[in-house]
Formats: C-alpha cells, sequence, structure tokens
C-alpha cells in the first residue's frame, strides 16, 4: 500500500494526539453526525432495505467464490470492446505500469477521478518520481493535494478541514497547481466551489490522460462503472484521449442486473441520496466518443491473500460507501489519519492488516481502534460483521499462526508485546477449567479488596489508562448463593 503513510506510529500513539486537537474533533463530530442522520432518514424509504442489503451480501460471495472466472470474462469483454488489460500483482507493478503507460503517450500532467486503489498503492507519489504530476479534480481530493495533507474518510477526504481551513489552503496553494484563487476569497461555500470549478476546468480542457478507478465491473459486458455528485469524474471519463483505470479485483459484479442491487445500496448509505447525480459507464473504446485508448489495471496487493481467509475475506464486499465511519465512536474521535492507511475506520481496521499483514506496529495496533459495539455491521450495506473479523485479527496478532501470504502458506509468530496477555489469559484458562482454584481466587479477591490498586501496573498499565478497575464485591455470587439458599439446587 502507499508509501505515504509508512512510518505512521501505531494506532494508540497517534490517536492519543489526535484526540487533543479540538478543532479536528469538532469538524470531525460535525461531519459525521450530519452524514450519518440524512443516511438514516434514507434507508428508513425503503421497506425492503433488509432484503436489498441481503442480496448485496449474496451477490459478492457469489462473486468472490468464483472470482478467477469472473475475472477472466472481464479480461475477454474488455479486449473485445477495444480495451487492454494489465495484471499487477502489488503496488509497485501497478505503479510501474502506469507510469510506463503515461510516458509512452509523451504527456506530464495527468486529472484523476477520485481513487482509493491509487492511494492505496501511492500512485501520485510513483508519478511524481517519473516527472509526472498528478491532478486531483475531486473537490475534497483537490483540498487534500493543495494541503500537502492525507485523506482522512473514504467519501469526505477532506472531512477533517472546516470552511476557513479551506479558504487558506485555496489562498495559498492553488496557484501553485494552475490558476490561483480569485481576489477577495471567502469561505462562503458559493465561492469556494467556484474557485475550485475554475481552477479545475483549464485542467480538464488541457488533459490528455485521465487516470479513474471503478466502483463496480460489469463482467458480462466488461464496462466500468463510476458513480460520483460533482461531475468531475464525467469530465475525465470523456474527455482526455487516454484513460487509465486501476481497479482492485474485489470491484466485479456478474451481470447489470446485479449492479442494479449495488445502485440502490451505494447513494443511501454513502451521500444518502436515491441515486447518485452522476453515474458513468464505459465499455472499451468508441470511435468519435470518448478517449481513443482505454487500459485497465485489475489490482491484486493482497487481495488474493485475503481471500484464502474464510473469516477476514468478507472484508472484500466492501463498496467503499464510508457508513461504517460515521456511526464509529472512535473514528469520530481519532479522526482518519490515525489508522495509517488509505483506509481509516472500521473497514481499514480489518482490510488494511490483510492487505499489508500485521507485522508493523501500527498494522497490528488496527484490530485493536475499535470499542466492538457492533454500530459498524448494523449500517454496512453488504453486512460485514467487521466486529468478528476485528476479534479475529486481534487472534492472529496475538497467537501468530497459518496465514497466506503472496500466494503462499506461511506461519506467523506473535506479535510482541503480547506475552503477559498470553500468559493471563493461559492462567485464566486454567482457572475457569477448575473450579475449586476459582472460587479460592474469588475468596482472596474479595477479602484483599482494600488493597487493589486504582491502576494495573506493568503491561496492564495501558489497559487501565483508559479504563477504571472494576471493584471487588464484598462476596462472590457463588458465597452469596451458598449463604442465603444453603447450596439449594447446586447438588454440593
Amino acid at each position: 500500500m502507499s508509501g505515504t503513510y509508512l512510518g505512521m506510529p501505531a494506532f494508540p500513539e497517534a490517536a492519543a494526539e489526535s484526540t487533543r486537537n479540538t478543532t479536528l474533533r469538532s469538524n470531525l463530530r460535525h461531519a459525521t453526525h450530519t452524514i450519518r442522520d440524512k443516511r438514516a432518514k434514507a434507508v428508513a424509504e425503503l421497506d425492503d432495505w433488509g432484503r436489498l442489503r441481503a442480496a448485496g451480501a449474496a451477490i459478492k460471495n457469489r462473486t468472490l467464490r468464483h472470482l478467477d472466472h469472473y475475472l477472466e470474462q472481464v479480461e475477454a469483454a474488455v479486449t473485445a470492446a477495444g480495451g487492454t488489460v494489465h495484471w499487477a500483482a502489488d503496488a509497485a507493478e501497478a505503479n510501474r505500469i502506469v507510469t510506463a503507460l503515461v510516458r509512452a503517450t509523451g504527456e506530464t500532467e495527468v486529472v484523476k477521478v477520485k481513487s482509493m486503489a491509487t492511494q492505496e498503492i501511492g500512485l501520485n507519489e510513483a508519478l511524481a518520481e517519473a516527472g509526472i504530476t498528478a491532478c486531483e479534480t475531486d473537490l475534497a481530493e483537490l483540498i487534500v493535494q493543495l494541503g500537502d495533507d492525507l485523506p482522512s474518510h473514504i467519501l469526505v477526504p477532506a472531512i477533517h478541514r472546516n470552511r476557513s481551513e479551506i479558504r487558506d489552503i485555496f489562498r495559498a496553494k492553488m496557484a501553485d497547481w494552475g490558476r490561483p484563487a480569485p481576489d477577495g476569497l471567502t469561505d462562503r461555500p458559493a465561492e469556494l466551489a467556484e474557485a475550485a470549478r475554475l481552477h479545475l476546468r483549464e485542467k480538464f480542457l488541457r488533459a490528455k490522460v485521465a487516470v479513474s478507478g471503478a466502483n463496480f465491473i460489469v463482467a458480462d459486458t466488461g464496462t466500468l462503472v463510476v458513480v460520483e455528485s460533482e461531475g468531475n469524474g464525467r469530465m475525465c471519463l470523456t474527455l482526455p484521449e487516454t484513460l487509465i483505470s486501476v481497479v482492485g479485483i474485489e470491484k466485479v459484479v456478474p451481470t447489470w442486473q446485479d449492479l442494479e442491487v449495488f445502485l440502490q445500496l451505494l447513494p443511501r448509505s454513502s451521500t444518502a441520496e436515491r441515486m447518485n447525480p452522476y453515474t458513468s459507464t464505459w465499455t472499451g473504446t468508441t470511435d468519435g466518443d470518448g478517449p481513443r485508448t482505454f487500459h485497465l489495471v485489475l489490482l491484486d496487493n493482497g487481495r488474493t491473500d485475503t481471500l484464502a481467509d474464510t473469516v477476514g475475506r468478507q472484508a472484500l464486499r466492501c463498496i467503499r460507501c464510508s457508513a461504517c465511519l460515521n456511526v464509529c465512536p472512535v473514528y469520530e474521535r481519532a479522526g482518519g489519519h490515525a489508522y495509517g492507511s488509505a483506509y481509516p475506520g472500521p473497514i481499514g481496521a480489518i482490510l488494511t492488516p490483510q492487505l499489508r499483514g500485521t507485522t508493523s506496529e501500527v498494522d497490528a495496533s488496527l484490530p485493536y481502534a475499535s470499542s466492538l459495539c457492533g454500530a459498524c455491521y448494523e449500517v454496512c450495506p453488504v453486512a460485514i460483521d467487521i466486529p468478528e473479523v476485528l476479534v479475529h485479527l486481534r487472534e492472529r496478532v496475538v497467537e501468530g499462526g497459518e496465514v497466506t501470504r503472496n500466494g503462499k502458506k506461511v506461519r506467523l509468530r506473535p506479535a510482541k508485546g503480547h506475552a503477559a496477555e498470553r500468559a493471563v489469559m493461559r492462567a485464566a484458562r486454567w482457572t475457569l477449567d477448575h473450579p475449586g482454584a476459582l472460587r479460592t481466587a474469588q475468596r482472596l479477591a474479595s477479602r484483599s479488596r482494600r488493597l487493589h490498586p486504582q491502576r494495573l501496573p506493568g503491561p496492564g498499565r495501558a489497559w487501565t489508562d483508559t479504563r477504571a478497575l472494576p471493584e471487588v464485591p464484598a462476596e462472590s455470587f457463588r458465597d452469596w448463593w451458598q449463604r442465603t439458599r444453603g447450596g439449594e439446587g447446586s447438588g454440593k
């Protein structure tokens, strides 16, 4: 995944810093509450939302089970329609392919449609190293790019910025990338949007190469689909002479009938709309209509390894709606940058450790970036049981075990820093398996309760940094029952 995020601290450290930023927390609280309230109203309009959700999950599951078949079908259909298909095993290969394709055109600037896949692989940075400028055209992505920042939300990458901050960024940085901001620019939304429109219009009209992702690929026709709200995607997909689309292999749906389900689920879950303002579809190339050259780069980058995990593979059902971020109490307080990945929030906490592995400190910390409240599962339009996968990945971090990496079975060693946790859990298991020992431990804990510390020492200190130790009662339930009921019904 993106080299931009490498070297970032583990989630607890990053979150400890971001939660002290009162402006950030205010921006996030206002934005996430607004979006999720609108989403709830949009979803409530449909009596069959539960059935749509189940259908979306079933379609994704069936597609993932037969992904090899559908990918070959995509390749054949795109090729027959005049496109060229490239296969990228990892980020480095994808970046090499795209860089070579752009260089072959002789251009040194490309326009981009918002794309999580290209953020994941760090494409902008790879193109910059090759002397090619990638210009973001989504308004929020433009704000992030001009501010030399990182996206912090799947749907609204600049959610951590308020209007005044955006105005200052436009005034200071817009001229470095092209048309400067108008004189006297204020923080009124209409003025900010107009400044961005004027700035981007010049880029659209002169662009010869565009780079996009895709929300879906329809296998039976080789059609790619991009849904968006601003119209910048439509401009990028139709005006340039060359279009290069980088798409994760999990974005395939078998038929147009299957696509219909997701075109109902996605807009209501993401922007709380009944349908997206712009739904762009294209199939290969057509003489006199749109780009003359089309390249599709199918990206693996850990997805096949994720597919091999029978519990974790459900993360590949994700349609990038961001509903889980907007209801997550952890994301609302910590923000997206704390996750150290292109994919923040609950879905990032389960997707990133599978795509990148759990060997780094930041990736090993992500499965713990959750309270396991389950709100994310309740709103997910494709019913991804994120808490289940989080617990599954926590077990992997602590216990290690067999996983698939680069298509091969390997055995992970337990992550460092969890030896005490493993020892405590083994001791707890032994105690619970021996009733006499449990009874003795409970009585000792009750009789010594006045001596218990407020915070745990050693490795337990981190746990009590944010939690209060529960008070131990004067007697255990077992002893209370024995005293008040005389062992009635216990058989002992």
